[in-house]
């Protein structure tokens, strides 16, 4: 069952991207992100008590409410990085980078948590999905200024951010239903993106939204929540450096939409290197 919802995690997240994409083509990143947050806040508590989990918050640990917290703010600076690079880049450019958190992830996995059952195939895997990710990721133009190659940063960063959000929440949602969890994870972020937004002065921005924009932005959200759920039920029950690829093939979905809603093309190279992460994630999932 973690291997279906770890999948099924993949196929939402794919469409997140694709959605937040139509939706800040003329809204601002970070306002982007705070409203996308309001919709993932009010699907993740509806969850929670659709399962009747709410009764077993004052149950939560010191412990594990620290580490869902930390897990949260990982989450909100990886979403920030990750939209902003959004706005300024390709989809098929920003999402490799941004899913090379894999890589980390695993090595953290390992090193944590005492992952080393079929260790090798996970190191061959890995090692397969890193090259992958290295074809993928393909450079701006050499007549486009530096600054059109500021969303390469927000994408690494985002990266970074991404694979401590998943190490910490695996610490965090340990005993701890995972629905509440990412319901509680959630607050954080929500409170984070939206102090930023008033701290930059952009709260008036909400109102200016287009219709149209809004409509995608929370489609966005509503993936990006039952994904979340998917994930998160998927590294409590299984095995996280097994999980986290799986989830991180969200790319073949996103790439797919990519082409057909805006026409954004892979090359030779960057196929070849979307076919070796598929690989890479097949075998950690199938032999270990």
């Amino acid at each position: 069952m973690w291997i279906i919802a770890a999948v099924l995690s993949a196929f939402f997240a794919g469409l997140t991207a694709i959605f937040a994409k139509c939706g800040i083509k003329n809204t601002d990143s970070d306002v982007v992100t705070a409203v996308r947050t309001v919709v993932v806040l009010l699907f993740s508590w509806i969850m929670v008590f659709i399962v009747g989990s709410v009764e077993t918050l004052t149950a939560i640990g010191t412990k594990s409410l620290l580490f869902l917290i930390l897990s949260g703010l990982a989450t909100g600076a990886s979403w920030i990085c990750y939209f902003m690079a959004l706005s300024m880049g390709d989809v098929n450019k920003v999402v490799p980078i941004d899913k090379s958190s894999t890589v980390l992830t695993v090595l953290l996995a390992v090193i944590l948590f005492d992952e080393t059952e079929h260790l090798a195939v996970k190191l061959a895997g890995t090692a397969v999905l890193a090259f992958g990710i290295f074809l993928m990721i393909e450079k701006k133009e050499a007549a486009q200024s530096a600054k059109n190659n500021r969303w390469m940063i927000y994408a690494v960063l985002s990266a970074v951010f991404a694979a401590l959000t998943s190490i910490l929440a695996k610490i965090g949602i340990t005993g701890v239903e995972s629905n509440l969890a990412t319901a509680i994870r959630t607050g954080v972020v929500l409170i984070m993106a939206w102090s930023i937004v008033f701290a930059k002065g952009k709260q008036k921005q909400v109102r200016t939204i287009k219709r149209k924009e809004l409509g995608y932005i929370a489609l966005s959200g509503l993936a990006t929540g039952a994904s979340w759920l998917c994930y998160y039920y998927a590294i409590q029950n299984g095995v996280v450096s097994v999980v986290v690829p799986i989830d991180k093939m969200s790319i073949v979905v996103t790439v797919i939409f990519s082409y057909v809603v805006f026409r954004e093309k892979l090359s030779k190279k960057a196929l070849a290197g979307l076919c070796l992460m598929a690989a890479g994630t097949l075998a950690m999932a199938i032999w270990t």
